[in-house]
Order: C-alpha cells, then sequence, then structure tokens
C-alpha cells in the first residue's frame, strides 16, 4: 500500500479489507505515510503494530522531516502573489504534521527510513519496491498517462523484473520491455472518478505470482467531518479530495 497520507479511516478500510481475503504474511509501505492527513499519529501507530511490515520514505515523509516543501515555493509566491494561500496552506499542513510526530517521537523514525526496498519472490522474480521511480522519490512516477517511451525512460536501470510505487495516486499495470511497473494506487486522497482506496495483493509461490489491485470503500464524510474538528490547516485541499474535486 501507498499514499496512506494520515488518513487513519481510509487505512482501517484497507486492512480489514485485508482480513476480509484471509490475511497476508508480509506488508510493504510505499511512502507518503503522514502528511498530510487528520491523524497522522494513529497511521504510524497502526502500521508499526502490523506483523512482518517494510516501510519505503515517501516525498512528503521527507518534507515533513528536513522541512522541506513542494512547490510552489515562497519565491514563486513573491512572484504571483495569488499563489500565497497556496504556499500558506501547504506549510502549515506539514508543520501541523510535524508537531503532531514530534511528542510521540515518530518524526526519528520517519527520518530512518530507507529510499527503497528489494526482494525476490519465491518463483526468483526480482522485485523492486519505491515511492515514485528508481531513482527519486518525487517527480514524474509511474502513472497511466505516461508513453512507454516515458516509462522506459524512468525505469531505465532498475534492474527489477516487477517495480512497485505509489506516488500518482493512479493506478497502473503495464508492462514496459522487461520490466513490469505497477502503481498501487493510494489508500487515501483519491483520484476520479474512483474515490475508494486502492492497494495491491501479490500471490506468490515457488510456481509462480500473481498481482491483484483492491478498491476498498472508506466514509469520506467521516474524514472531512475529523479535518473540519480539527481546523485543519490543510483542510481546503484535502476535503477537495475526498469530494472528487482535485484531478
Amino acid at each position: 500500500m501507498s499514499d496512506i497520507h494520515g488518513n487513519s479511516i481510509a487505512l482501517d478500510a484497507v486492512l480489514a479489507d485485508v482480513e476480509r481475503i484471509g490475511g497476508v504474511d508480509e506488508f510493504w509501505v510505499l511512502g507518503d505515510i503522514v502528511a498530510l492527513g487528520h491523524d497522522p499519529v494513529g497511521v504510524v501507530e497502526r502500521l508499526r503494530a502490523l506483523p512482518a511490515v517494510t516501510f519505503v520514505r515517501g516525498n512528503t515523509d521527507r518534507y515533513v522531516v528536513t522541512g522541506e516543501r513542494p512547490p510552489p515555493s515562497t519565491a514563486d509566491a513573491m512572484a504571483n502573489p495569488d499563489l500565497v494561500a497556496v504556499v500558506a496552506e501547504v506549510a502549515g499542513s506539514f508543520a501541523w504534521t510535524a508537531g503532531r510526530l514530534a511528542a510521540p517521537g515518530m518524526t526519528e523514525w520517519l527520518a530512518t527510513l530507507p529510499r527503497e526496498h528489494r526482494t525476490a519472490l519465491p518463483d526468483g522474480t526480482r522485485v523492486l519496491a519505491v515511492h515514485a521511480s528508481p531513482r527519486a522519490d518525487d517527480g514524474p512516477g509511474i502513472e497511466p498517462r505516461r508513453t512507454d517511451a516515458e516509462l522506459t525512460d524512468l525505469l531505465r536501470g532498475c534492474n527489477a523484473d516487477i517495480v512497485f510505487a505509489g506516488h500518482t495516486h493512479r493506478p497502473v499495470d503495464r508492462r514496459v520491455g522487461s520490466v513490469r511497473a505497477l502503481n498501487l494506487g493510494s489508500v487515501s486522497n483519491p483520484v476520479p472518478p474512483d474515490l475508494r482506496a486502492s492497494y495491491v495483493v501479490v500471490d506468490a509461490d515457488v510456481s509462480g505470482h500473481h498481482v491483484q489491485h483492491r478498491r476498498v470503500p472508506y466514509d469520506g464524510e467521516a474524514v472531512i467531518d475529523a479535518l473540519e474538528r480539527l481546523n485543519h490547516p490543510g483542510k481546503q485541499w484535502l476535503i477537495a479530495h475526498q469530494r472528487g474535486e482535485v484531478d
């Protein structure tokens, strides 16, 4: 799973779905874990309590730890005053998340997360799990609107048979040359028209493997209520996601 974004309501729906299908042996969490949602601490607590869980850092996790911020920048806002409100909302959201994580000491844990995870399935298939792409936790990422040539360039030198990623919030299952490119979609902050949480289940043994994208409905109105109740500094943008207004 990827792109939980501090949304414990969506995460609970995914974990309940995992139980419905009989559970799994191992969890891979591919970044954008805590920012910018209403319950970053609850998300970390739930994930760290899972058995056999592996984490990869996402770009927003890095922003929380380092103080870096996504565009637009302060310089952009100085050049274009229309961006001032956006910059302020982004800064407030990340500061709010960092503050929530600081008290229980979770920021230090977040700083230890690796950029990638490499393993092999029982049938020998080489797997690379990243947040955005083999060379970056940010940037273009694996997404359905990319051409084969663009994906080939993005995945060049990955040294894997399958690359799992998130970041773009758009599920993908494409074969590009010898590499199968899989985007898990997002647990939170969905992209319309399908506003359900998205994750992937891999069934694998020595004879082969099978990958299934799963979609899980969750209570978006409860997420909106939580954001409103907390007066979350990024609530306007987050609520727009929950209502399918951000593409």
